[in-house]
């Protein structure tokens, strides 16, 4: 297959304002279409800009979950819609309607407009306003129908990078590009935690963030392949990083080198030893660890 164009959706949301977030992002995705991307990547809970409740205001949590949406709302169709019309795949945010609490979820619409992968955040922020959402209980993959043929797609969103664990399971269920809405401020540490995932799992990542001043922008992608010939020099997988401002960048990824990377190089499922690794999904948690407000 060709390379792969993602357009990282660098933004500012209208706030709680449903149809000015929908009405930005698609300007923002016919952009991105006109620059030929094959994904276009909104960051994090885009269809109410990433806000939450203030618990001081009576009645502003009712209020905040009354803004949750379903599959079928007007605005998840929208960009159904949009992704047919313009034959690219969106990677769209929302805050999804949910049994009890809402949940910080991302659908991904392939370019004839059908849903074909729903992904809740797992890993919630539970020490901060996330303790509102339910975290979701699954990591998927799909296959992606693109205009230069399949690619293996799976989420993180923002926290879920800080575990390897995400990246991890979705490199085992076949990912080949990890896609990840973010928002929050991004420092060093955290940017190489991105390419960190990238390498040891040998695949792709793509990551938006929301622009200055909602957050600091810096969305990045990473290739994963560091060593383009065997036992030669490291290179930096650095696709792209973007700045501060608000735009639409392009990440552009060759597959058919990642792909040929995975097959030769030792990173990945290849010599694992899940045998030993049981204390991974030990329920348990000692001292220093213990956290009131944690859930499992």
């Amino acid at each position: 297959m060709s390379s792969i164009k993602i357009a990282l959706l660098q933004m500012v949301g209208c706030g709680r304002d449903k149809q000015s977030n929908l009405a930005k992002g698609e300007l923002f995705c016919r952009k991105a279409h006109e620059m030929c991307a094959d994904i276009a990547l909104f960051p994090e809970m885009w269809s109410i800009g990433m806000t939450f409740f203030d618990p001081a205001i009576e009645g502003d949590r009712e209020r905040w979950n009354n803004l949750a949406i379903r599959h079928d709302d007007p605005f998840v169709d929208h960009f159904r819609n949009l992704a047919s019309e313009l034959n690219m795949a969106i990677a769209l945010t929302y805050l999804e309607k949910w049994r009890g609490r809402p949940r910080n979820t991302v659908s991904l619409i392939d370019r004839h407009g059908n849903i074909v992968l729903t992904y809740a955040k797992v890993h919630t922020c539970e020490f901060d306003d996330e303790a509102a959402l339910t975290p979701g209980n699954d990591f998927g993959v799909c296959a992606l129908d693109t205009r230069v043929g399949e690619v293996k797609i799976g989420f993180m969103i923002c926290f879920d990078r800080e575990f390897p664990e995400s990246a991890r399971v979705l490199m085992l269920q076949g990912a080949e590009i990890i896609l990840v809405p973010n928002a929050c401020t991004l420092d060093e540490p955290r940017l190489i935690q991105f390419k960190t995932r990238a390498f040891e799992n040998m695949l792709a990542l793509a990551m938006t963030n929301y622009a200055s001043p909602k957050n600091n922008g810096h969305s990045i992608a990473f290739d994963g392949m560091v060593y383009l010939v065997p036992d030669g020099a490291p290179r930096d997988t650095l696709i792209i990083e973007a700045g501060e401002n608000e735009d639409v960048f392009i990440a552009t990824l060759d597959v058919d080198s990642i792909r040929a990377y995975r097959q030769r190089e030792s990173w990945g499922n290849a010599y694992r030893r899940p045998r030993l690794y049981g204390s991974i999904t030990d329920e348990r948690v000692e001292s220093p660890f213990i956290r009131p407000d944690a859930t499992r």
